[in-house]
């Protein structure tokens, strides 16, 4: 599955159905800057340029919702410095591309245990939130500081409080009703995850909300994963059939 970014964008198009909603695990920033003796961190800024590389693909291709794991809170057990460098790339990220993802009609909205950044992180994502509020042409969702296993937890806990207050019985409590307590509660499940760097886990990511979804996984490392590449990993879901457990007749 090669081509031409144009050539694979009228195949995708022409071919198949598009995923409402792609999940991406971004890894590899590490890996791409220990290959060029460069610091981790410079391995971070690069893997900041390919999310606009991304955005602006699932824009071409029509995708609906774009989620990306970008900090998870075991990462919150790295060095300081490292940690430090993350949180002015979340900043400078966010001061440049706020007005572009405005005028491209990108809503962005961060999942996770945002009380954990730092007072000027939190203020940045929330100017960034407020800033794109409204856009319909794509939501895309940046998992900071998250955690599938406390994402349920923390959905567990909301019921738990309103069967205490008498809002919920433990009768009412089926899937609907976690799935409603979740951060993804607005969007539909992923179609399709992606996996940069060729590891084979899900590392705490979605673990509730992939249940169904087709895993794609590339040895790419995030900094060098294209708009292409996307394109490649939608024409190879194209390809699979999706039965949900059902037998096709």
């Amino acid at each position: 599955m090669t081509g031409s970014n144009d050539d694979l964008l009228g195949a995708i198009r022409l071919h198949g159905t598009i995923p409402a909603h792609i999940a991406i695990i971004m890894d590899g920033n590490g890996r791409w800057a220990q290959a060029r003796s460069l610091p981790r961190p410079a391995g971070h800024q690069a893997g900041m340029a390919a999310v606009r590389e991304i955005v602006e693909g699932g824009l071409q291709a029509g995708v609906d919702v774009l989620t990306l794991f970008a900090f998870s809170q075991e990462n919150w057990q790295r060095p300081p410095a490292e940690i430090d460098a993350l949180m002015r790339l979340l900043e400078e990220y966010i001061a440049k591309e706020a007005a572009q993802l405005r005028d491209q009609g990108v809503a962005v909205r961060f999942l996770g245990d945002l009380e954990r950044l730092s007072p000027s992180a939190q203020r940045a994502v929330d100017s960034l939130v407020a800033t794109t509020a409204g856009g319909a042409n794509l939501a895309l969702n940046l998992c900071i500081s998250y955690g599938a296993r406390a994402e349920l937890a923390r959905a567990a806990r909301l019921i738990a409080e309103e069967v205490k207050a008498g809002r919920l019985v433990p009768q009412d409590v089926d899937e609907a009703c976690v799935a409603q307590r979740l951060y993804t509660a607005e969007w539909p499940d992923p179609d399709l995850l992606i996996r940069t760097s060729g590891e084979y886990r899900l590392s705490n990511f979605l673990l509730w909300q992939l249940a169904y979804a087709e895993f794609y996984v590339t040895p790419v490392l995030w900094p060098d994963f294209t708009r292409v590449h996307l394109f490649q990993a939608i024409q190879d879901y194209q390809q699979r059939d999706r039965r949900f457990g059902r037998v096709s007749l």
